[in-house]
C-alpha cells in the first residue's frame, strides 16, 4: 500500500525562519503526510502576484529588523553623548526616524499581506 497520499488544495504548514514568511506562504499546495514536504501549486498568474507579495513581506520584515537596529543604536549614541547638544540632537534624530520606518514598514507589510489574502 502506498502513502504517497497528497492533501491538495491547502496551504503548506510549517514554522517561519525568525518570522520571516516562506516564499510559498499564499501559495495552495501539497502536503506528503509521511515526510511533511510540501509542493506549492503554481497555477495562475495569480499565483506569481501571490509569490511577489510574499517576498515583499520578507523586505518588509527585513527593514523592520533594521529600524529597529536604528532605534538601539540611537539609544546607545544618546546615552554616550554626555549632553553633548549636537551629538544628543543628532541620536534623537535617528531615533525618531527610525521609529518612523519601523511605523511604515510594519503598516507596508500588514498591507501586503492583507491584498494577498484578497488575491488569493
Amino acid at each position: 500500500m502506498t502513502y504517497l497520499i497528497r492533501i491538495l488544495g491547502a496551504s503548506c504548514p510549517g514554522g517561519d525562519f525568525f518570522g520571516f514568511p516562506k516564499w510559498y506562504k499564499y501559495l495552495d499546495g501539497a502536503t506528503e503526510p509521511l515526510s511533511h514536504l510540501c509542493t506549492p501549486q503554481i497555477s495562475s498568474i495569480n499565483d506569481i502576484y501571490l509569490i511577489v507579495a510574499a517576498v515583499i513581506e520578507m523586505l518588509l520584515r527585513v527593514a523592520a529588523l533594521l529600524a529597529v537596529g536604528f532605534v538601539i543604536y540611537g539609544g546607545v549614541e544618546y546615552s554616550i553623548s554626555q549632553g553633548e547638544p549636537e551629538r544628543t540632537s543628532r541620536a534623537r534624530k535617528t531615533i525618531i526616524n527610525a521609529l518612523v520606518g519601523l511605523a511604515i514598514s510594519v503598516t507596508a507589510a500588514a498591507v501586503v499581506a492583507f491584498m494577498a489574502a484578497r488575491v488569493k
